[in-house]
């Protein structure tokens, strides 16, 4: 399979695995941003791709970023259908209750992940069937 993409501007980093076999593709960002306590930002990463079809991309966080320093998704996981052509954003939130993050060009800030999946028609209908689970959420495992 191939994943096609365009820089939108020169400056924009390829996406790129860390290691061969890896799942996720590394996303840096085109710009500098600085993400003050609790506050979020889009950031641009500079690609956009062609998602083949079939398939969908997942923005994911790093866990480096999430573990040394707070920084998450908004929006976890990003969703990137296969007809988009637009710019990749990413939307970053500081989970820091202190501390202002900076972010700067060519840094790694997320990760793209491709994933298959099947076309699926939605049917109403009066009931559905019934499992051991049923209604349960939210904890209703437990512990």
């Amino acid at each position: 399979m191939r994943l096609e993409f365009r820089r939108l501007d020169d400056a924009a980093a390829a996406p790129s695995q860390a290691h061969v076999g890896d799942a996720g593709w590394d996303l840096r960002a085109i710009e500098a941003v600085t993400i003050g306590p609790g506050e979020r930002a889009s950031v641009g990463t500079g690609i956009a791709v062609a998602i083949p079809a079939g398939h969908a991309g997942l923005v994911l966080p790093r866990s480096g970023l999430s573990r040394d320093h707070g920084i998450g998704l908004v929006n976890s996981p990003g969703l990137i259908d296969a007809g988009y052509r637009g710019e990749l954003r990413v939307l970053l939130i500081n989970h820091d209750p202190a501390t202002a993050f900076v972010v700067s060009a060519g840094d790694r800030i997320a990760q793209l992940l491709i994933v298959a999946h099947e076309p699926i028609d939605a049917f109403e209908v009066a009931t559905l069937e019934e499992t051991d689970r049923s209604g349960g959420g939210f904890g209703s495992s437990g512990r």
